[in-house]
């Protein structure tokens, strides 16, 4: 009995030596370098810089649709890509570059903003969700959109 507990003792202290193989030695160098590489694209970072981030339409009309381009630049040291753009609201439609903007290069937001059923001062935003940092970027714009005559806020003919 002594003898079964000794060899089997022997092959259990065997069995766990063999298991505890260095996993830092099983790494080939084809991984190794990837990790490295992996390790070096962390730190790079697109950086989403706008020439404006905030534009003044001025005085329109109501119903008219005005547009404006915000122009920015990747100041960062990685491709940029805009994932979404989302409007404050429904009466703004944005449009934008979709391609990957490289290190130095420029790209665009574009917003559209239709005036109908608006009036008074009007101030939206545009939310642009990206690769930075931050992760998201936001531009506004402002309008005032003077009342079709006889529409709603315009001013009343006067009676005697």
């Amino acid at each position: 009995m002594l003898k079964k507990t000794a060899a089997m003792f022997a092959i259990a202290s065997l069995v766990l030596v063999s298991c505890k193989d260095n996993a830092a030695l099983r790494i080939d160098d084809k991984t190794a370098k990837e990790a490295e590489l992996a390790h070096a694209e962390a730190g790079k970072v697109a950086v989403m810089k706008f020439d404006e981030t905030e534009h003044d339409f001025g005085d329109i009309n109501e119903g008219e649709t005005v547009e404006h381009t915000f122009i920015f630049t990747n100041a960062g040291s990685s491709d940029l890509v805009i994932s979404n753009a989302k409007a404050s609201c429904g009466c703004t439609v944005p449009s934008y570059t979709k391609t990957a903007v490289a290190p130095g290069e420029t790209g665009e937001v574009k917003v559209s903003f239709n005036s109908a059923g608006k009036t008074g001062n009007q101030n939206k935003s545009v939310t642009i969700t990206a690769n930075t940092e931050k992760g998201t970027e936001v531009v506004n714009f402002t309008a005032n959109v003077k009342p079709k005559s006889g529409g709603i806020g315009a001013a009343s003919p006067k009676t005697k």
